[in-house]
């Protein structure tokens, strides 16, 4: 039996947690470059919680400059086991409202701008993406939201795009046409990178608008968007807690979907051919594996 570490991605509205005992802000070195910000690192009921606010305190990192590599690199060498990624979106459905939070279990790339792999030249791996959400996190999220008072839904596919413009009327008529659910900017490659390194990675996605597509809805501006946030935020944290509490009294046990070893036959370049620079930087996100090779 295994003990949780829980990373925490706070996404627009969310740049801290309450509650948490022997919190630090602290500087963790990625050799990936710079990451949004310092890490707050401390306990809850001997949970071990490791919070980083995406866009850095103060939101100053748009979307598509935002460095996910070594946001996901960090909360790695800080030992996190699962990551609970907290996002803003809009809806592409009448049912999903404003205020109202999404288990994602799926998730469409549309972003372009990005580095979206850890692995690339000097070493090449293919990770599936095919479930790219954690299944036993994911339930346990959506059991610590339904204890506020919020409306979660379930299940749903996440259209990622690059932003930082909102969506076009004829793009989000499209999306919708495609089954989308929600539409936000930010977790893609987020979730690419997490099962890279092997973490557990649900998100709650978290509903401030109709997007534009809705005819009897204003079309989404910055203004209403941030009437949502505000609680939108609180109840993301009032998750987070009650997460963690249920993390407490229970054990860790290896992911069900493989999760911890998704490496493990992942990796095609072979030990003689692979350059020495590129796998320096892997040393946490693929350590486990390569030190076997």
């Amino acid at each position: 039996m295994g003990t949780w570490t829980l990373g925490v991605i706070g996404g627009s509205g969310l740049y801290g947690i309450d509650s948490i005992e022997n919190g630090r802000w602290e500087s963790v070195a990625s050799p990936w470059g710079q990451p949004s910000d310092q890490v707050y690192r401390g306990q809850m009921d001997g949970v071990e919680v490791v919070f980083l606010p995406r866009h850095g305190r103060g939101h100053s990192i748009s979307p598509s400059y935002l460095n996910y590599r070594a946001n996901i690199d960090v909360l790695k060498r800080c030992g996190v086991t699962d990551i609970l990624s907290l996002s803003a979106v809009g809806s592409l459905r009448e049912d999903y409202k404003p205020g109202d939070f999404v288990m994602v279990d799926q998730f469409i790339d549309r972003t372009f701008a990005r580095e979206k792999s850890f692995f690339g030249q000097g070493v090449v791996a293919h990770v599936s993406m095919a479930h790219p959400v954690c299944e036993r996190l994911a339930h346990m999220a959506a059991e610590a939201a339904d204890m506020l008072d919020v409306t979660v839904h379930k299940g749903g596919t996440y259209l990622v795009m690059e932003g930082p413009q909102f969506s076009s009327l004829a793009e989000s008529k499209l999306y919708r046409q495609w089954g989308c659910d929600v539409i936000g900017m930010t977790n893609m490659p987020e979730a690419k990178l997490a099962r890279e390194a092997e973490m557990s990675y649900a998100t709650i996605a978290m509903v401030t608008d109709f997007d534009c597509w809705h005819e009897e809805e204003d079309h989404v501006s910055v203004t209403n968007v941030l009437e949502v946030l505000k609680g939108n935020a609180d109840l993301g944290r009032g998750t987070v807690l009650n997460l963690i509490k249920m993390m407490a009294v229970v054990d860790r046990t290896p992911s069900p979907q493989g999760i911890e070893t998704g490496l493990d036959f992942a990796i095609i370049t072979p030990p003689e051919a692979r350059d020495e620079e590129a796998l320096s930087k892997l040393d946490a996100v693929a350590g486990r594996v390569l030190k076997c090779q």
